[in-house]
Parts: C-alpha cells; sequence; structure tokens
C-alpha cells in the first residue's frame, strides 16, 4: 500500500517513526520533507533545515506576514499535495499538542479534505477523534491496525 503520513510538523519525529515501522511492513511511506535547506540568512550564516528553522523559532505561527519562510511553506504544502495525489491511503499522525487530545491544525484539515476530495483512505491515529467523526466521511482509526498491521504501542 502506498501511504502518506500527515501531521502538524510538531508530530515530525512520530512520523518518521511511523514511516520507519510502516516500510518494515512493505509499504511505501512519504512524509513532509522538512529537511530542505533554507537561506543561511535565515541560520545566521549556517546551514539550517527548514522543520528545525521553524521549531527552534516558535513554530511557523511567530513568523509575520510577508517572511521569506511562508514561501518555502507553500513549495511545502505543494509538494505535500502531490504525495497526497500519489497515495493510496493518508494516516493523520494527531498526538497532544498544546494541551489538545488528537490536535488537527488547520494544514492537516486541509490535507485530509484533499485526500476526502481525491477519494483516499484516511486513517486517524488517534481514537479520541474518530468518536466524533461520523462513519461517511470514512475515517476509519479502529481499523487501522488490523489493516496496516502496524502499532505505535
Amino acid at each position: 500500500m502506498k501511504i502518506t503520513i500527515c501531521g502538524s510538523i510538531g508530530f515530525y519525529k512520530e512520523m518518521e517513526s511511523a514511516r520507519d515501522e510502516l516500510a518494515k511492513a512493505i509499504h511505501e511511506i512519504k512524509i513532509p520533507e522538512l529537511t530542505l535547506e533554507v537561506p543561511e540568512e535565515f541560520g545566521g550564516g549556517k546551514k539550517v533545515y527548514f522543520g528545525q528553522y521553524i521549531e527552534q523559532s516558535g513554530g511557523i505561527d511567530a513568523f509575520p506576514a510577508g517572511h521569506k519562510i511562508w514561501d518555502l511553506k507553500e513549495g511545502a504544502i505543494k509538494d505535500h499535495y502531490e504525495k497526497i495525489d500519489w497515495c493510496d491511503s493518508i494516516l493523520v499522525v494527531n498526538n497532544e499538542k498544546r494541551g489538545i487530545e488528537g490536535y488537527i491544525g488547520g494544514n492537516t484539515l486541509i490535507e485530509i479534505g484533499v485526500a476526502f476530495y481525491l477519494k483516499k483512505k484516511i486513517y486517524i491515529l488517534d481514537l479520541l477523534l474518530n468518536k466524533v467523526c461520523s462513519e461517511n466521511a470514512r475515517f476509519q482509526s479502529d481499523k487501522f491496525d488490523r489493516i496496516l498491521k502496524f502499532s505505535f504501542s
């Protein structure tokens, strides 16, 4: 199965872990590309990476409108939409963030919408969200472990 993993940049380590475990089950996996180099001016003359730079700066919301980081983020978003188009299904990693269980931010919600529009299977990792979602929306967290033969425990 071809799977694209979606979620907040803050869950990147968990996305990498999920990618590694799912790849062992012979799935093809893609995750957001956060290792793009940002211009040296962002790193004070040293090489830094997109995801690292955003996290060290307090998250994407710490940047004012018009900052060059937004152009890089736009490119990363478009790249991830192409990954959603490529896959058979998406897996949303939505752990607790900022005191919110099952956190899904704006971009992740849009990615879910893109997957839904493209008729991809959608798997939401945090079962809490599954309790409030309609079956018609094709959220299948309860079947995740059985279908993908994978567990985060």
